[in-house]
């Protein structure tokens, strides 16, 4: 498997803004920033990322759930398990 996140950290000056941007760091935010929604979206479909859930579920398929003609940003929310990290609805573990 190709590491994609961790290749540079060897790299003492990668935490510069100057050589990330130089290893083409921001290069696929400036593409997303160029592309649709629903571009966006698909784009996340083809690459089949999934959550991080017992489910795994399809995060492009779970995208393409939000209303399209929404006139405020849209969110989408989940629920989590008593084992998991992070917040919950209730905010109690």
């Amino acid at each position: 498997m190709e590491k994609v996140l961790t290749t540079h950290f060897a790299n003492e000056r990668y935490r510069r803004m100057d050589t990330y941007r130089q290893y083409g760091g921001y290069e696929a935010l400036k593409k997303a920033i160029a592309m649709t929604p629903e571009a966006i979206i698909d784009e996340v479909k083809k690459a089949n990322l999934r959550g991080r859930g017992g489910a795994g579920f399809p995060a492009g398929v779970k995208w393409g759930f939000l209303p399209k003609d929404l006139s405020r940003p849209g969110f989408s929310s989940s629920t989590r398990t008593r084992g998991s990290r992070g917040p919950s609805r209730t905010g109690s573990s």
